[in-house]
């Protein structure tokens, strides 16, 4: 029997199982950057849980549609764009394309959708003007407001106290505290300078919190499965779009709510200020190898705060070297051809490894449980073909369940990685020099390549080479 995928479900602070609305298809959300600036490791920890549980899903076959917003229209992006003298998408633009190339560095499978919040204005007006109907607002100074009070739910994400609302007051920003609970603006009227929209409330622009129920309903439907994001969006984002979205249509918006956890720098917040604030592009300059970042994103369960040092990254690089090496060496003894049984009961092994993998991340993605259960299983597979006992057959067993894996791991290459061509020819080279018994020279060779960060090992069926 199956076991069920079971989460940690922020709304009730409950473990919930997993039963997706419709059999088999599960419809989810995943809060997007607001694209005003370069995403950093910390943003990226997140998406990168978000896809984690996206492929666990579907190696459990079941089906996945999820959605990404883009926030391309916000507080932050118009005071970019006005800094910048720039329009509004022209400013954004070169924003969205760093986030994509980021994301295709590390590794993350596209989400079905990426709509973008100035796409989707229409349906934003469309659900403000429903929930006018229900009486859910009013109109003040040219802008729309929820009033908190129609809806009787109100802080049942962030748990917040409603004794201590700050009822009848309202807040434009976008962003505050839970200490400074107020009406929040649904459409906010014209500013000289700013974009605008028209509307039957009069030209202005969105909301920061509208935008992803509208644009989560128009793709997922009004009740859908999952809904993620950072812990940071518990409130108001996500508390503000459970309102708004329930209020407006009277059904249930999300049954499962998951949230990640923070990273932080040497233990501390990462800031600017303090010059521990790191992109992608900043770490890659440093140890250039995006697989290494990946591991370490998603070494320690998303509910936990993350460290970022740089030794930890050293130790991330290690651990990927390992399933590597692992990886080749089985490889080698799978094109070998040798078809003896071996005594290594390869398939048992590989099935025994698969379950506790997946039974690990079935238990709200505990990806550190699951890497867990990796380790001992290449360690076996290693002593298995260093004592002549796994055979082809075997290797080929072996690969399917690391390959299984790292379907949802995913830091294994897709494809070898080429080398320059002078490289190549100094591994021939080296190759010639062995054949020919000038150890000397294959010694040098080898020496040379170290320097520039290749290394060498030699095993039965030739030469691997791997990043230092």
């Amino acid at each position: 029997m199956v076991s069920p995928v079971t989460l940690s479900n922020t709304l009730g602070r409950r473990t919930t199982e997993l039963s997706p609305i419709e059999p088999g298809h599960v419809r989810l959300y995943t809060c997007g950057p607001t694209v005003y600036y370069v995403i950093h490791i910390g943003n990226l920890r997140t998406f990168l849980f978000e896809d984690v549980l996206r492929r666990h899903l579907l190696a459990r076959g079941l089906r996945v549609t999820q959605i990404m917003n883009l926030t391309d229209v916000d507080d932050k992006t118009i005071r970019g764009a006005t800094e910048e003298g720039a329009s509004l998408s022209e400013f954004t633009a070169k924003f969205v394309e760093a986030f994509f190339r980021d994301i295709r560095r590390l590794n993350l499978q596209a989400a079905e959708r990426y709509p973008r919040a100035t796409e989707h204005v229409p349906e934003m007006v469309e659900l403000i003007r429903k929930l006018s109907e229900r009486g859910h607002t009013y109109e003040s100074e040219g802008s729309v407001w929820f009033r908190i009070a129609t809806f009787p739910d109100y802080g049942k994400l962030s748990q917040i106290d409603l004794s201590k609302t700050r009822r009848g007051e309202r807040v434009a920003e976008d962003e505050y505290e839970k200490e400074d609970v107020r009406d929040f603006a649904l459409w906010k009227g014209a500013k000289p300078g700013e974009p605008t929209w028209p509307s039957p409330f009069g030209a202005g622009r969105p909301g920061w919190h509208i935008e992803c129920s509208a644009m989560s309903m128009k793709y997922l439907g009004h009740h859908f499965d999952i809904h993620t994001g950072a812990v940071d969006n518990i409130f108001p984002d996500h508390e503000n779009e459970i309102a708004q979205s329930e209020a407006a249509t009277g059904e249930p918006f999300v049954e499962v709510w998951l949230h990640a956890e923070h990273l932080v720098v040497d233990g501390e917040k990462m800031s600017k200020s303090k010059g521990n604030f790191y992109t992608l592009d900043d770490v890659l300059a440093r140890r250039d190898d995006p697989s290494a970042v990946r591991y370490f994103l998603l070494s320690v369960p998303y509910r936990r705060k993350l460290n970022f040092t740089w030794d930890a990254l050293a130790g991330a690089a290690a651990a990927v070297d390992r399933i590597r090496s692992a990886a080749a060496r089985i490889q080698e003894v799978a094109a070998s051809g040798a078809e003896k049984p071996g005594a290594f009961q390869a398939k048992e092994r590989g099935g025994k490894f698969l379950a506790e993998f997946s039974a690990a991340l079935d238990d709200d993605l505990n990806t550190s449980e699951a890497l867990g259960a990796l380790f001992p299983y290449l360690r076996d597979v290693n002593s298995a073909i260093d004592e002549g006992t796994l055979d082809a057959g075997g290797a080929r067993s072996a690969l399917d369940a690391l390959r299984s894996a790292d379907a949802v791991l995913g830091v294994l290459p897709a494809a070898p990685e080429a080398l320059p061509a002078e490289i190549e020819r100094q591994i021939e080279e080296r190759n010639a020099a062995r054949k020919r018994r000038d150890w000397a020279e294959a010694d040098r060779i080898r020496g040379a390549l170290a320097a520039r960060g290749i290394l060498l090992e030699d095993g039965p069926s030739g030469t691997r080479w791997k990043k230092a």
